[in-house]
């Protein structure tokens, strides 16, 4: 198993995430992904103080539907899953994950993050131990335009 000094290596960008927020939009887009068929985000932004996630929707995102990923979200942090990882070749992977995004000269081996039961994706990102680290997760608006779903959230 790789060691955390070699993340990098896995993040081409060097991009270093919150992990609070980086393991919350997991877990957003996980669920969003399950209830509305639509893939993850085609587009994100993730920051410490908020970020955001564009959906390909055939419609908005109702405001009692936000207010229960919202709740769901919470749910899971209140639980304090583990989040863990996995390293897995591209094949093994492909079999049980979507692996579209991988660039073309990703190494065989790729890094699966697991939250619990509720999520799992291909990640080269850092995140929290257990959920109960998040904080309180909030959606703070949202916005439907031509077929475009956005999502911004929080954590207090």
């Amino acid at each position: 198993m790789m060691e955390d000094n070699n993340i990098n290596e896995l993040n081409p960008h060097n991009k270093q995430e919150y992990p609070p927020m980086h393991t919350a939009e997991h877990l957003l887009n996980g669920e969003i992904s399950r209830r509305y068929n639509c893939g993850r985000a085609f587009s994100s932004h993730i920051e410490r103080k908020k970020s955001k996630l564009d959906y390909y929707l055939p419609h908005p995102i109702t405001e009692d539907e936000l207010r229960s990923l919202e709740d769901y979200i919470n749910g899971i942090i209140k639980e304090n899953v583990e989040v863990t990882e996995e390293y897995l070749s591209q094949e093994e992977a492909m079999k049980k994950l979507d692996i579209s995004r991988l660039p073309e000269n990703a190494s065989d081996t790729v890094r699966v993050i697991k939250i619990g039961n509720y999520d799992e994706c291909l990640c080269a990102g850092i995140h929290v131990k257990k959920t109960s680290e998040i904080g309180n997760f909030r959606i703070t608006s949202s916005r439907y335009q031509d077929g475009i779903q956005r999502i911004v959230f929080k954590l207090d």
